[in-house]
């Protein structure tokens, strides 16, 4: 039997009857066209996960009732910061996508040099909110129950500056760079910097490198920045991580 796993973006306690987001439950009620009394896997970011039941499933609103919680740790031990340059359309979704199934504990979106994208005040809130509901519906499917934190967009130098006091290793994706994964000695903590399309500007690593980041370099071929990112998360989580 397939059990939906819902993200409910409220608090849930053993017993109480919770309304489903709009997505899930039109997703219930008109594509799987569950019934009541179906079992449901509920989270919200608390760490915890929730089974639980259809309570009411009609055409504008679905329930569900809370049963029993638990604990659910899927976290990985090495907290990765990724700071990405912000990518045009369905590549920005790929890459918040993919870096939440590896693992990355904070997204933070970047204008570059050489980011396209121009984001005002009304469009931005409207894209964070569109990158938060990818963000969760990844970890509806890979099973997290908590959402790594997504932070606004920012400035490269910006954010560079103000990351005085934060530990590990600092890495900026170059193909260019001196720095192999192989080289690589990490702790816990680890904070990637990744270009947009077309990469990292030579103003940019250097905003980078006086931040205290290394560039790290991913063979000998070129990657796409939607490629580029998830595969150095993956790399850093094979040496470090939980993979």
């Amino acid at each position: 039997m397939r059990i939906p796993r819902i993200h409910v973006p409220q608090a849930l306690t053993p017993g109480s009857e919770v309304e489903l987001p709009a997505q899930a439950s039109e997703h219930i009620a008109r594509v799987l066209r569950l019934e009541r009394g179906h079992p449901l896997r509920l989270f919200n970011g608390d760490g915890h996960e929730y089974a639980g039941e259809l309570a009411s499933v009609a055409k504008r609103s679905v329930t569900a009732r809370v049963l029993a919680s638990a604990v659910a740790d899927r976290e990985s031990p090495l907290r990765i910061t990724l700071g990405q340059g912000i990518a045009r359309g369905e590549k920005m979704d790929w890459i918040l996508q993919k870096a939440t199934e590896l693992g990355v504990a904070r997204i933070v979106p970047l204008i570059t040099d050489r980011t396209e994208v121009k984001l005002g005040a009304d469009r931005t809130e409207r894209r964070l909110a569109h990158w938060q509901a990818v963000i969760a519906s990844a970890c509806e499917q890979c099973g997290r129950n908590r959402l790594p934190e997504l932070h606004e967009p920012v400035r490269l130098a910006d954010w560079a500056a103000a990351l005085v006091d934060q530990p590990g290793l600092r890495l900026a994706l170059d193909p260019h760079g001196d720095v192999a994964v192989r080289e690589l000695s990490l702790s816990d903590a680890a904070t990637l910097a990744v270009g947009p399309e077309g990469g990292l500007s030579e103003h940019d690593l250097t905003t980078l490198e006086q931040a205290g980041f290394r560039a790290l370099r991913l063979g000998p071929r070129i990657l796409r920045t939607e490629t580029a990112g998830p595969a150095a998360l993956a790399a850093l989580q094979a040496i470090h991580g939980d993979l």
